[in-house]
């Protein structure tokens, strides 16, 4: 990784954002870790973001871990908004959900997700899926530096 990259989950349960954060950091994630608590928030975000490219406090991210089944605005609807936007679309987003339903997976790809993960259910496996997402999608996978204008 040339520049410290930024991971931001979305995700209600607090528990779940945490040892998500943490299997990254033993995964050997360097970067920064954000999170929001609903998918509106996510979207509000990202808007801040794309509109205001250069405020530190709201840098847009590298990769986008969506949860489905949040309050307010939920995980398919938030993936909608955001591959949508013309000047979001672009920001791979992976579904890491506890669903394992074929209408979840469909629905998502639907909208335009990149990836559907099933949550692992114990910590060294949640350890193993960060440390794959990370290698690929924060080193391996060539991805545009700058949304479109």
């Amino acid at each position: 990784m040339t520049r410290e990259c930024i991971l931001m989950m979305a995700d209600d349960d607090v528990d779940d954002r945490e040892f998500v954060r943490e299997a990254f950091d033993r995964s050997g994630f360097r970067g920064e870790f954000r999170y929001v608590e609903d998918g509106g928030a996510l979207v509000e975000y990202l808007k801040r973001a794309k509109e205001k490219p250069r405020d530190l406090d709201c840098p847009m991210p590298d990769l986008i871990l969506l949860d489905l089944n949040m309050p307010r605005v939920n995980g398919y609807e938030a993936l909608k908004l955001i591959k949508s936007d013309d000047g979001l679309r672009r920001i791979p987003i992976v579904v890491l959900s506890t669903s394992e339903s074929e209408s979840d997976i469909q629905k998502t790809y639907d909208h335009g997700v990149n990836s559907f993960i099933t949550k692992p259910s114990g910590f060294e496996d949640l350890v193993e899926m960060a440390g794959r997402l990370k290698k690929y999608w924060l080193e391996l996978v060539k991805l545009p530096s700058t949304p479109p204008h």
